[in-house]
């Protein structure tokens, strides 16, 4: 309408628009470099939420809140979509020979998570964990786990972090075996075993193969054992040293475990 000869103000009257609409320049997004940064880490790390986001950046000296984190992460769909699984109730209390360690090393737990390779063939993968910080001890991978195996891993991290007081597990033909129980007795050890068909009363285990399953095993293939052992042992050293914790105050079970031992040695200096 201006090209035919109408002013803007009329031009604007006419078309009932308001003239600083049309004169309106847009900013530039101050969010775009934000935005690119979260993408990019959700596409590294697609099974971590916008909390763990969050956390990174403030690890890395940025000043975003976590409400604009989470705004900008719904805004381009950045949600982890839900695995949705059957739960069973629990019969009787769930909480019932739970046992709940107090300092690190006092509770190691033990357990088996199944995954196979590109081939086929399946794969046996052992975990152990400190229920106390919640740090991945050992990942141990085979073809088949003799109680031998578990012991010979028990043995080498009992030489690396010295020897537990409980070492619970469920009641797994490998674990209840008279040659492990003779060596946990020989370390000056004891057994905890859960009750049958209870995994929540190995909940530390059962929540670190939640994980393992959901941020690693479901996204990676195996070509062979040998380098299914160096990718189990990478996502371990992740877990521990880079991986923080919501229970944790988001601290990674390393950082949690050093800031437990000052505290232990500033108390017993005072």
């Amino acid at each position: 309408m201006q090209q035919s000869g109408l002013s803007e103000r009329a031009a604007c009257r006419y078309l009932g628009v308001n003239r600083a609409t049309v004169r309106y320049v847009p900013r530039p997004d101050r969010n775009a470099a934000l935005v690119e940064t979260l993408v990019a880490w959700a596409q590294s790390k697609p099974r971590r939420g916008y909390r763990k986001a969050h956390n990174a950046l403030v690890r890395k000296g940025e000043t975003a809140s976590r409400n604009r984190v989470h705004r900008l992460w719904k805004r381009v769909r950045l949600q982890v979509k839900r695995r949705t699984k059957r739960k069973s109730k629990p019969p009787g209390n769930p909480k019932e020979a739970i046992l709940y360690p107090e300092r690190p090393g006092q509770v190691w737990s033990v357990d088996f998570i199944f995954d196979a390779l590109v081939s086929g063939t399946k794969l046996k993968i052992l975990t152990i964990g400190d229920d106390f910080t919640r740090e991945c001890l050992g990942i141990a991978v085979a073809t088949s786990f003799p109680s031998i195996k578990v012991i010979a891993k028990l043995n080498h991290l009992v030489g690396e972090f010295g020897v537990p007081e409980y070492l619970k597990s469920d009641n797994g033909s490998e674990f209840i075996a008279h040659i492990l129980q003779a060596w946990l007795l020989g370390q000056g050890s004891k057994s905890h075993f859960i009750a049958p068909g209870s995994p929540w009363q190995n909940g530390f285990r059962e929540s670190f193969h939640g994980r393992f399953r959901d941020e690693f095993l479901s996204m990676t293939l195996f070509v062979s054992v040998s380098e299914a052992r160096v990718l189990c042992e990478a996502f371990r050293r992740a877990y521990n040293e880079e991986r923080p914790h919501q229970s944790l105050e988001y601290l990674t079970p390393q950082e949690f475990k050093e800031k437990w031992l000052h505290k232990q040695s500033d108390n017993a200096g005072d």
